[in-house]
């Protein structure tokens, strides 16, 4: 061919080609809500977005050896959760068949798993959780030698599991499944018990949330797309001043914390702020007080689940929601604690309960959690 010319094509085969792919493009659900995480935020700490001990969905069903312990105690939950309710389990894996396409619709990816595959791991996941949860709820119900409720660790380490962003089952599964279960559980433990309840009992015993207020589990959980999207919505802010008020009276509410050009603690402290523990349980309640020179933060306590449950909101926020109050409150807390005196500080004036004993890994938790980030100005001023 010479120099210039160009190689003839077939163009009606090349539009057959295409036509082709596009028929084999994965669908896009307009309600998905389980996502992988991307892996610019994964790579920042693999292990905070991989089960240890449980898997629950598929993402990483079958995915990893040392989760298969738990398959076996999934059954076992199974077995007995059939025993209690006396409905067949064929009453519910029709129930599930009936709801698949809505369930696979929540992930945002295509789940290569067989129907009867599909529908026999939700059954089982679903019954693990609601079981958990019940015998949490009335240790009564726990039956001898039970591994998980045998060891406190365990427990502690099980919510890890259930915080994460990949390991998530839609809860309205495992609402319709416990509804389900209930009109035939005639034990006095059971009555006026609802999944609701299960869970702001569960969620009450854990430290890492002395801000959530009981209240907001009714409010949220009919609303709540899964574990993860409930503690989201229970610590999201109240609608504001401004929002609810004319611009007028919002002006004469206390000013709320700027997030340009922070100064750290330390610095504020040097130039006469004074800090106190704010009133206000909603942890994004920042404000300061300029004619007493008073920064109000309500009060943060840190663990080592606090990356965990932090990294997974985060990485939800980003790839489902409007709002990024996770991802702003980090950014801010960022801005103000720069070393351990910024933390020191915060500890003495009971800002921050420091429960890894150590200011330095506080302050580096702080600066770890901002990385690919941003600030969403419109969404904490």
């Amino acid at each position: 061919m010479a120099n210039g010319e160009q190689e003839p094509i077939d163009i009606e085969s090349l539009a057959n080609s295409l036509r082709k792919k596009f028929k084999t493009l994965h669908h896009l659900p307009e309600k998905c809500c389980i996502y992988r995480v991307p892996e610019q935020v994964r790579c920042l700490n693999p292990k905070a977005h991989a089960p240890q001990l449980v898997s629950i969905g598929p993402l990483h069903h079958g995915n990893k050896e040392e989760l298969k312990a738990m398959e076996e105690q999934k059954l076992r939950y199974l077995e007995y959760f059939l025993q209690r309710t006396e409905v067949s389990i064929e009453t519910f894996l029709t129930s599930i068949k009936n709801k698949e396409a809505k369930l696979r619709d929540c992930y945002a990816e295509t789940i290569r798993l067989e129907s009867k595959d599909f529908v026999t791991m939700v059954l089982g996941d679903a019954v693990f959780l609601i079981e958990f949860l019940l015998r949490y709820s009335c240790p009564r119900s726990i039956t001898i030698g039970d591994p998980i409720f045998t060891k406190s660790k365990m427990i502690s380490d099980m919510w890890l599991d259930f915080w994460l962003l990949e390991n998530q089952l839609p809860l309205f599964i495992l609402d319709d499944l416990f509804n389900l279960a209930k009109t035939e559980m005639y034990h006095d433990d059971y009555y006026g018990v609802s999944l609701l309840s299960l869970t702001r009992r569960f969620y009450k015993d854990i430290h890492e949330f002395p801000s959530i207020e009981e209240n907001l589990f009714e409010i949220h959980f009919s609303e709540a797309e899964h574990f993860l999207d409930l503690l989201r919505l229970c610590f999201q802010p109240p609608p504001t001043q401004s929002q609810s008020q004319p611009q007028s009276q919002s002006r004469a509410q206390p000013n709320k914390l700027k997030t340009q050009n922070i100064p750290s603690v330390t610095e504020l402290y040097q130039a006469g702020v004074k800090f106190q523990l704010g009133s206000s349980k909603n942890l994004f309640d920042i404000t300061f007080r300029f004619n007493k020179g008073i920064l109000e933060i309500p009060l943060f306590r840190i663990s080592e689940s606090t990356e965990v449950l932090f990294r997974n909101l985060q990485a939800f926020e980003r790839l489902r929601c409007d709002t990024r109050y996770i991802n702003d409150y980090v950014i801010i807390m960022n801005y103000l604690v720069n070393t351990p005196q910024d933390v020191e500080l915060l500890v003495q004036n009971r800002v921050i309960e420091n429960w890894l004993w150590d200011n330095e890994a506080v302050s580096t938790l702080f600066h770890n959690l901002v990385q690919e980030t941003s600030l969403s100005a419109m969404d904490f001023q």
